[in-house]
Parts: C-alpha cells; sequence; structure tokens
C-alpha cells in the first residue's frame, strides 16, 4: 500500500443488506464530519460492480473494499483503518497495527466475512449462497 493522505476522498463498498455493516456505517457516516468518505452500498438495485468499482461481485461480497482516489484498492482491517482515520480516529491505525493486534484483527475479520451471511441470518439455505447482483438480475417483471 502506498503513503495515504488521510485527508484525501476514500470510498467503502459495503453491504447494505447487511444489518451489522449497515449499523457501523451509519456511525461512520455520521462522524464523517469533513465528506471525506464516499458510502457505496453493493446491495443497491443499480449498483454494477464492474462499471461502478471494476471489481466482480462475488470479489466484493467476499470482504469489504475501498478505494482510494488514484484507484488503489484495499481490502479487509485496512479498510477499516482507512475509514476511522477519515472519521478523526487517526490515533487507532497505529494500534491496529502493532504486532500481535494486527494479526487478530486480521484473522478476526477473515473468520467474520467468511462466516458473514450466516451469523448476519441472510443464508437461504445451508451453502450461504452469495446472493445476485442486484444491476445483474435475470428476472423479468
Amino acid at each position: 500500500m502506498s503513503v495515504v493522505n488521510l485527508d484525501e476522498k476514500f470510498e467503502v463498498f459495503y453491504d447494505g443488506e447487511c444489518a451489522l455493516c449497515t449499523r457501523e456505517i451509519k456511525l461512520l457516516r455520521r462522524l464523517d464530519k469533513h465528506h471525506r468518505i464516499q458510502f457505496t452500498d453493493i446491495a443497491a438495485a443499480d449498483f454494477d460492480s464492474i462499471k461502478d468499482a471494476g471489481i466482480p461481485f462475488e470479489t466484493l461480497m467476499d470482504e469489504i473494499h475501498g478505494r482510494f482516489e488514484n484507484g488503489e484498492v484495499v481490502t479487509g482491517v485496512e479498510v477499516f483503518r482507512q475509514l476511522y482515520g477519515r472519521v478523526g480516529l487517526r490515533w487507532a491505525i497505529g494500534m491496529t497495527r502493532l504486532y500481535g493486534v494486527r494479526h487478530a484483527l486480521d484473522s478476526g475479520y477473515r473468520i467474520f466475512a467468511k462466516n458473514r451471511l450466516k451469523w448476519t441470518g441472510r443464508c437461504i439455505d445451508d451453502s450461504c449462497k452469495i446472493p445476485d447482483n442486484p444491476a445483474h438480475s435475470t428476472e423479468t417483471v
């Protein structure tokens, strides 16, 4: 990851159908007083993952993604570091990069991301299949 100016804009791609994810995003929206964050809901009906993000929908659903103004993409806990830094919690970034803490957070997030659909009650069956991209729905009216 390149050196980042936390005053620059940052886009986060989040799952708006995930109650836990949405709660976190609402908090970040409230704290984003300088409007440094662009919040993009990948569950929105008009979101097209390839056109809007350049990333396959299934990949976006696997874990949280963020994008810097220069187009560089980061995933997982690094997204949260970038978000918290932009809302005035810069002190937390260094702590989350400490040896041991970083590993625990990264491992914990990977476990959450892998089980997110199941733990948030969004599994249709035991397979917890990723839902279809709303913008590419094949349903006809």
